[in-house]
């Protein structure tokens, strides 16, 4: 590792683990504190400002996902002079581990919370379901969880076979089943793509008064990087922080989809499984009218050339060309049919 100090502007991309994690620590320690909470957890807080960002994030997939291979609560220090506190994981945990309850528990005794004018819980996954655990202690915060599991007790979610390792882990104890853990926040969102069937079953689990539930339809099982491919991160942390995400302000958000070709194709292929000829026509014309996309133009052309025989031959083709009556306005808040662009 090089002998320069490190700062929170620094790339640690391509350090190794063990000198990564020496330079986060030396960062965090300058105004904050950094952490080990026992063998596959840390902690680290970086003061800044007055809104604390509180993540859960695993160290792999941070590092895959930050630029600066940094927890993702730095770049809202950098940006926004926010303050963040990351609980880091080596693997998915769920960060179910006792020297996690025992820092939740400190800060609770210490009043660390009581320092901040706002907080936000955020985490996508195992870090969604931490987000909802552990913002117990802190009442009145604002949590953003991103497809969060309740509970991986075989009790209660045994249909979730995805994460069979767990069900002998206790997920019952202290910060157990995060929708219950929700009920002294403000304000909770959960997010989800409702066609992601286990997803969407969790999902239905978190039916508290104060969760807001935002879809994000055709976008698959990996929102936090889709999120982050459309620039959108940043704003939905700072839409919530501001009280201001709302359907409508999330559906003005998510419109950037309109613009990922993940998502452009993937409504493609649902609207081919359907045999949607209409829609796919206009679908294509739109994606066609703004970026290169060789599948798109390949398809207008057949199902033009297809129109056109058709035609030739005497046939009605007003109504599958009209077939676009059917979308509904895009600003929508929610997408009922699944095939607003």
């Amino acid at each position: 590792m090089s002998d320069a100090p490190f700062t929170i502007d620094t790339s640690m991309e391509g350090l190794s683990k063990d000198d990564w994690l020496r330079a986060v620590a030396q960062i965090a320690e300058e105004d904050g504190f950094f952490q080990d909470l026992g063998k596959k957890h840390h902690a680290i807080f970086v003061e800044r400002g007055s809104t604390l960002l509180v993540s859960f994030e695993t160290v792999s997939g941070l590092r895959a996902l930050s630029a600066y291979s940094q927890p993702l609560g730095w770049d809202m220090v950098r940006n926004y002079g926010w303050s963040s506190l990351s609980i880091v994981s080596h693997g998915d945990t769920w960060f179910r581990d006792p020297a996690v309850f025992a820092l939740f528990d400190r800060l609770i005794d210490d009043g660390f919370f009581d320092e901040f004018e706002t907080v936000v819980f955020y985490g996508a996954g195992p870090g969604g379901y931490a987000a909802a655990a552990y913002s117990v202690a802190c009442p009145g915060a604002r949590v953003i969880a991103i497809q969060p599991q309740a509970t991986l007790d075989p009790r209660v979610a045994e249909w979730d076979d995805r994460f069979k390792e767990m069900f002998r882990t206790d997920f019952n104890s202290r910060f157990g089943y995060a929708p219950d853990m929700l009920d002294a926040a403000e304000k909770a969102f959960v997010i989800y793509d409702p066609k992601v069937t286990l997803d969407a079953m969790h999902a239905s689990l978190f039916m508290r008064p104060n969760v807001q539930k935002l879809r994000m339809r055709r976008m698959g099982i990996a929102l936090q990087s889709s999120l982050l491919q459309l620039d959108q991160l940043e704003t939905l942390l700072n839409l919530a922080a501001e009280d201001a995400l709302t359907d409508l302000s999330f559906a003005k958000l998510f419109r950037a989809r309109r613009d990922n070709r993940k998502y452009l194709q993937n409504l493609l292929s649902v609207l081919e499984r359907e045999d949607r000829k209409g829609l796919i026509l206009l679908l294509c014309r739109f994606v066609t009218s703004r970026m290169q996309a060789p599948r798109f133009v390949r398809k207008k052309k057949l199902i033009e050339a297809e129109l056109k025989l058709l035609a030739s031959q005497g046939e009605d083709v007003a109504e599958v060309e009209g077939e676009d009556a059917n979308i509904e306005d895009p600003d929508a808040p929610s997408d009922r049919s699944g095939t607003t662009l």
